[in-house]
């Protein structure tokens, strides 16, 4: 093993200003935890991009490596679960915040973080689900607990093109369920045809301006991952007894709704926090994703670049303009 490894390091200037670029590394500059991986596989997502603009509400200190998830290799353990050359995935908990994250060639993290990788995956594939892919399997699990089924009514999707949102239609679809998707990007509806979607509407029809409490109910669920005057228009379409799954705040992080929905029709609003939830429910999850709920097309829904490559990404996630999944190559060769 080397001395140093390949890193995307995001320093903060005297002036307060943040730049990132890719550095070799020290082992030692390191965590020191009991399970060593050498990364084959990350994704981007959009913490990790506001992770590398020196976002304070995501890292506090600086210099720091971001990158939520990480598929890679044991390296060294020194819990009895792993062992050298099992392949695992890290997704969540605080790798990518305050923990050196995955955008690297290297990670060191708590046993506790690791799962190995169910045989049906490969690492490629399960950095192409990562925390989007456990994510949106955990908004289904929460629609499923409800009792929605494909039976039940329409799912709607919002923010559909993005990484959660894109598998979202995509594992809905694969448990065939009429999956309407929403987005601002109608030149994308096609994509989003290919991917599962029964019905793609304009991101302007949930955008309500009659004031009225409810509306007419146009789905059973949602997955909403843009908040705002966009979930509240969600939960005043949502039909009886239905459910609302919101996991995202890029429209806003505020809402204005009545108790009406929730008294008038049942309506349950779920939170999705899916960076803290238990191991053995990550566990269940990652299985579902290898064998039940795989989409056919789970290759076809990212695009691969270089770890080298990562900084044009980033920029182009915080302007809105990824579509599906960018999956990032950490191992050389």
């Amino acid at each position: 093993m080397l001395d140093t490894f390949k890193a995307l390091v995001v320093r903060e200037n005297e002036d307060g200003n943040f730049a990132r670029k890719i550095e070799n590394k020290k082992f030692t500059d390191l965590p020191d935890n009991d399970v060593l991986v050498r990364v084959h596989y990350s994704a981007l997502n959009f913490k990790d991009a506001l992770s590398a603009t020196g976002h304070k509400g995501i890292s506090r200190v600086y210099p720091h490596t971001p990158g939520v998830d990480a598929g890679g290799v044991v390296v060294k353990s020194e819990n009895e679960k792993f062992k050298e050359g099992d392949e695992v995935v890290i997704t969540g908990h605080d790798l990518g915040m305050n923990t050196s994250g995955g955008l690297a060639e290297y990670v060191s993290v708590p046993s506790e973080w690791v799962i190995n990788l169910p045989d049906s995956l490969s690492l490629k594939e399960a950095m192409i689900y990562g925390t989007h892919g456990i994510t949106a399997s955990m908004c289904i699990y929460e629609l499923q607990k409800q009792g929605i089924t494909p039976e039940s009514g329409k799912i709607l999707v919002t923010g559909s093109t993005g990484g959660v949102g894109s598998m979202a239609v995509a594992l809905l679809a694969k448990e065939r369920y009429h999956v309407i998707a929403a987005t601002g990007k109608m030149d994308k509806k096609d994509y989003l045809l290919g991917i599962g979607a029964s019905e793609v509407i304009n991101r302007s029809e949930l955008h309500d301006e009659s004031g009225k409490p409810l509306l007419r109910s146009r789905w059973i669920g949602a997955v909403d991952t843009v908040g705002g005057k966009t979930l509240s228009t969600v939960i005043a379409h949502t039909g009886q007894h239905g459910a609302v799954c919101c996991l995202g705040l890029v429209e806003s992080d505020k809402f204005c709704t009545t108790l009406y929905p929730f008294l008038l029709r049942g309506l349950k609003l779920i939170g999705i926090d899916s960076a803290e939830k238990g191991i053995q429910l990550k566990r269940y999850l990652w299985n579902q994703l290898a064998l039940e709920w795989k989409p056919k097309m789970l290759l076809e829904m990212a695009r691969e670049v270089n770890l080298e490559d990562i900084d044009k990404e980033i920029d182009l996630i915080l302007k809105g303009g990824q579509v599906g999944k960018v999956l990032v190559k950490c191992k050389a060769g």
